[in-house]
């Protein structure tokens, strides 16, 4: 798309060489004509006048209108009375001969996991923040300020995490950061400073950016099994790990919640272990027929890292999330968050403050819970009607589901089959991080999925669910 102007004239980086013995009008052309055929220049992008690019490159503007005038000749440039000289349609040529990649149909319906309804992003609110941020914000808070982001969000955090997750927070110990990715990488590093080794993560989870980011810190990743009862404690204890990463109030992708025993047993694991806890609090905000969890991090604050954004409450363009810290880990990790950025910005802290304090950012979640409550109540409709004898669980919490295929049914013949029929579907292999294989299931993201794409889409790939039709182990 080319730059849209106003008033102000574009600037445009031009090399002339007066030594060179070159006369300077061809000079001129020539940079032009590259410009365009290197793609510098784009179709339909406006050109400085002629008197200001003889301003620019000190020659004079007749020799510059003569440029211009041989390029239109040629083709390159196109202007009309009253408008600016732009590059013509068809001037700059795809590079090394690409074509553009064509068009694909678009899905009926698309059951990715992990995305929220991003058309119901609150945004007339979050613009409605963001001036009053603007208009309130002390002209000091434009520096740089602490590390640990804005003082006045940390208030409204710790006051937010101790009504809504029971979680032992003061503003002392949250530290701001640029989403979950920043976050666990800040607290991996700072372990590993600190003498850990190993880190365990929960198998099925995201064990791609798990390893990653192991590997970034130079920490080894282990992976521990899940279970119905959630993370298997005993089998954490059998690694050298003295630290992990578990999604205790919804598990990622499983969706059951870490039992009461299991809990404390982990709790009892890090202290003689002398480990940390991350807790990843990824979507503990929507719940629909089950009474509501608190934080880990309330039993032992001293041992537990909770980690949470507002990726999947408000969308993950925003990047901004908090980490609340032991307090024996909140200088570390202060000071890593310094060297990472320098801090976060603090107007999108400000406004994010804002929401929260009006009582809007409430009012979204209970919006979005209404929502994501009547697509989930649509998938099971269109399951029991188009898939009845496929079991459906992890549906108490968040956005996703996890239905269970047929004995016989291979997870990646079921999903290439599905597309060909206009429907995303995917499945929990690429969530597994042991070489055996586990049963074939698909996890099931209804988050940016309306009611009506879920009962069509759903009707469409009825069949290959039940094993009725293809998609079977030959």
């Amino acid at each position: 798309m080319p730059v849209q102007w106003s008033s102000c004239p574009p600037e445009l980086l031009l090399a002339v060489d007066r030594g060179s013995g070159r006369p300077l009008r061809a000079q001129v052309e020539h940079a032009l004509r590259d410009a365009i055929r290197g793609g510098r220049l784009t179709v339909g992008e406006r050109l400085p006048s002629s008197r200001e690019l003889a301003r620019t490159l000190g020659l004079s503007r007749g020799l510059v209108q003569e440029c211009y005038a041989q390029l239109r000749a040629e083709g390159y440039l196109v202007a009309r009375p009253g408008s600016a000289t732009r590059v013509a349609s068809g001037a700059a040529a795809p590079p090394d001969g690409a074509q553009p990649p064509p068009a694909t149909a678009p899905l009926l319906a698309d059951f990715r996991w992990g995305v929220p309804d991003l058309g119901s992003f609150p945004l007339r609110d979050w613009l409605w923040a963001t001036r009053e941020a603007a208009r309130a914000m002390p002209t000091a808070a434009f520096g740089y300020g602490d590390a640990r982001g804005s003082a006045h969000l940390r208030e409204v955090l710790a006051g937010y995490l101790r009504r809504v997750r029971a979680a032992a927070a003061a503003p002392d110990h949250i530290l701001v950061c640029n989403g979950y990715a920043q976050g666990l990488g800040l607290v991996l590093r700072v372990l590993a400073e600190g003498g850990v080794r190993t880190v365990a993560f929960e198998d099925p989870g995201s064990p791609g950016a798990a390893r990653a980011a192991a590997e970034a810190a130079g920490l080894r990743a282990v992976f521990v099994p899940v279970d119905a009862h959630g993370v298997d404690v005993q089998a954490l204890a059998a690694t050298d790990a003295r630290a992990v990463v578990v999604t205790p109030a919804h598990q990622w992708p499983t969706g059951v919640a870490l039992a009461p025993e299991r809990r404390l047993a982990l709790i009892e694991w890090a202290r003689g272990r002398d480990a940390i806890v991350v807790e990843d609090d990824y979507d503990a905000e929507f719940r629909y027929d089950r009474e509501p969890l608190g934080a880990l991090q309330g039993l032992a604050p001293d041992r537990v890292v909770l980690l949470g954004t507002v990726s999947k409450s408000l969308a993950p363009a925003l990047r901004l999330g908090w980490m609340l810290c032991p307090p024996a880990l909140t200088g570390a990790l202060t000071e890593h968050k310094h060297r990472s950025d320098r801090g976060t910005p603090t107007l999108d802290q400000l406004a994010l403050a804002a929401l929260m304090e009006s009582g809007r950012f409430d009012r979204h979640l209970r919006r979005m819970r209404a929502l994501y409550a009547a697509r989930r109540t649509a998938l099971l409709a269109a399951l029991a009607e188009h898939a009845p004898d496929v079991p459906v669980t992890g549906l108490a919490a968040g956005f996703h589901a996890v239905a269970r295929l047929p004995e016989d049914a291979d997870e990646d013949q079921v999903v290439t089959a599905a597309r060909a029929r206009g429907v995303g579907l995917y499945g929990i292999g690429a969530c597994r991080a042991a070489d055996h294989g586990g049963p074939a299931q698909l996890v099931l993201g209804f988050g940016d999925v309306g009611e009506r794409a879920v009962a069509e889409g759903i009707a469409a790939v009825g069949p290959l669910l039940t094993g009725r039709l293809g998609g079977h182990r030959p």
